[in-house]
């Protein structure tokens, strides 16, 4: 049975994904008091990489529930030291050089986002130093301006007992709606180094599938993935440069001007395949 291309860790992938949201916060700033992230300057929202790669981390402990190689490194309440301090117990090491680098093939091996994303392993006294993952996102921005507002809200109970007030204020911040884009890029020789396997590029577009569905809050709660295109190169150091490929995935507005976006019915998402040279394989995993 022929691989998919798109499954084949030995060759480059450049990847684009569309996602969006209806009435909620796609990723608030904690140093404005929760806002969504927005460009000053323009008015677009973004969405970090690091909330991306929170997701699919999240989305793989769902996953690889129990599937050795599927541990995820950075996970919440889990010092990173301690992550460490497992290859040393597990191999039965002492410290020097030479443990280090075993350390570093056991992290590689039994952590996924180790092998995908890399990792600094310099902490604490039994180090494993550091890996360059293979893939890389970029933040996500919106296609067009959103304009976040707070909306205030109410409760009835009370704090404490001893509280004197029966109702107490708050607020919830959010956008009408957003569609946002997304870049990822996947090198070949950096995943050989690491040992990423096929199963592992298939995890990972399955938990991109998936993020949003299993992550909802109030506060996110239509939160979807709309698209998901993958440009895979004819080797592993690439048939193309990255952005021939990704600005083939075109967006257009198709509401008369002046009407507020609030869904994606109101954007035609095509791809102009001309713009797509010979040897580069395009998988539409969504859309």
């Amino acid at each position: 049975m022929t691989q998919a291309a798109h499954l084949d860790p030995t060759r480059k992938h450049d990847f684009v994904f569309l996602f969006d949201i209806h009435d909620g916060n796609p990723n608030g700033d904690p140093d404005a008091a929760g806002m969504p992230r927005t460009d000053p300057e323009t008015m677009q929202g973004l969405v970090t990489d690091v909330a991306i790669k929170r997701k699919i981390r999240n989305m793989i402990t769902l996953l690889g529930e129990g599937k050795p190689g599927y541990d995820i490194y950075v996970e919440a309440g889990v010092s990173l030291n301690s992550q460490h301090e497992r290859a040393y117990k597990e191999l039965d090491l002492a410290d020097g050089k030479t443990a280090q680098t075993s350390a570093q093939q056991w992290m590689c091996q039994t952590f996924f986002d180790v092998r995908m994303f890399g990792a600094v392993m310099t902490t604490g006294k039994k180090t494993a130093g550091r890996v360059q993952g293979p893939l890389q996102l970029t933040f996500s921005r919106s296609i067009d301006p959103v304009f976040p507002q707070e909306h205030g809200i109410t409760r009835v109970t009370r704090t404490r007992e001893d509280d004197t007030k029966e109702t107490e204020m708050g607020g919830k911040h959010a956008i009408a709606y957003g569609l946002y884009r997304g870049i990822g890029h996947f090198s070949a020789p950096l995943a050989a180094r690491t040992g990423v396997t096929s199963e592992d590029l298939s995890m990972l577009w399955r938990a991109l599938t998936l993020m949003f569905e299993h992550d909802r809050a109030s506060g996110r709660a239509e939160m979807a993935l709309r698209g998901l295109y993958v440009f895979t190169h004819a080797d592993a150091f690439g048939t193309a440069p990255a952005h021939t490929l990704t600005d083939a995935v075109k967006n257009k507005l198709i509401i008369p001007e002046g009407q507020p976006v609030r869904d994606f019915a109101n954007y035609k998402i095509t791809i102009d395949e001309t713009a797509i040279p010979e040897g580069v394989t395009l998988t539409r995993v969504i859309g």
